[in-house]
Order: C-alpha cells, then sequence, then structure tokens
C-alpha cells in the first residue's frame, strides 16, 4: 500500500511517499512543491496543482495530512489552513481517504517525543527509511505523517491522551 504525507505551506508544500508491505517501509519518493508569486489565490492553485501532480505520478491508495495548529499569527494559521484544504480537496478528488494528524502526534510517533524539534524529525525519518542523507526539512516532515499514518493504521501509534478542557475528561 502507498501512502502520501503532505506537510502544507503556503509558500512550500513537503509531500513524502512511502510503501507499506506488511510490517516492513519503503521510501518511495519526497520532495517540496515551492510556491511562488503574492497572490493567495494564484499560490492556492499551486498548491493544488502540485499536490495533484503528485497523485498522478505515484498513485497513492490513501492519504495524510497535518491538522491546523493555532500559531500566535492568525493570518499565518488562516494561510496554512487554506494551502492545507486545497490539498485535502486534491486528495478526495482522486477518490484518496485523507487521514489527518496533530503534529505533537506525528512527532510521537515517530521520533518518541511530541516536543522534539525538526531536526531530529529528519535524522529519525532517515534512520527508519534508510535514506542515504537528511531530506530537505519540509520533506521529512511529509515523509514523518506518511509514517504516522503507517504506523496508526499498524496499530503501532502511542494513543495520544488530553484532557478536554470543557469536560474535564480524558480522550484518546
Amino acid at each position: 500500500m502507498r501512502i502520501l504525507g503532505i506537510d502544507p505551506g503556503s509558500r512550500i508544500t513537503g509531500y513524502g511517499l512511502i510503501d507499506i508491505d506488511g510490517p516492513k517501509t519503503h521510501y518511495v519518493a519526497s520532495g517540496c512543491i515551492r510556491i511562488s508569486g503574492e497572490n493567495l489565490a494564484e499560490r492556492l492553485q499551486q498548491v493544488y496543482a502540485g499536490v495533484t501532480e503528485v497523485i498522478q505520478r505515484y498513485n497513492p491508495v490513501e492519504m495524510a495530512i497535518e491538522q491546523v495548529f493555532m500559531a500566535r499569527n492568525a493570518d499565518s494559521a488562516l494561510k496554512l489552513g487554506q494551502a492545507r484544504g486545497v490539498a485535502i480537496v486534491a486528495g478526495a478528488n482522486h477518490a484518496l481517504p485523507v487521514a489527518e494528524y496533530a503534529a505533537r502526534r506525528v512527532k510521537q510517533s515517530v521520533v518518541g517525543s511530541g516536543g522534539a524539534d525538526k531536526t531530529q524529525v529528519q535524522h529519525m525519518v532517515a534512520h527508519l527509511l534508510k535514506l542515504p542523507g537528511l531530506p530537505q526539512v519540509d520533506a521529512a516532515d511529509a515523509l514523518a505523517i506518511a509514517l504516522c499514518h503507517a504506523h496508526s493504521r499498524a496499530g503501532l501509534a502511542p494513543a495520544t491522551r488530553t484532557r478536554s478542557r470543557s469536560s474535564g475528561r480524558w480522550r484518546l
């Protein structure tokens, strides 16, 4: 089974593809869709076109994407959410099931710590996929998202316990 991981961005969108063969994971491809221009609509169209091209070229059967986190800058979070949305639509238009993962869960799944930094994610992705070198940061994040999805499908990802602020109940 081939999984596409997407690390969305309005300037750089990372992608990573892995194949799952039973308990084995194999690297397929990774890279970055570099977005140019100042017009938001044009940049979003480039994200959509780039993700669509990756899907058509590599034929994944499932897609995983990082959830939006609320940053200090609401405008940046909104643009990230829009880039994420067009990437999801590209997957949906190709009938791919799309799974969403919080950044902390991805880091926990791949590195073992939800507070891991980008360098740690790069090193673990390279190690887990037996890459000859470190992938670019956005591509490494996308591969980590794909690995998190593979681990979650196999029941290998640790459950993340969070306490609901409104009810005080624990959720998995």
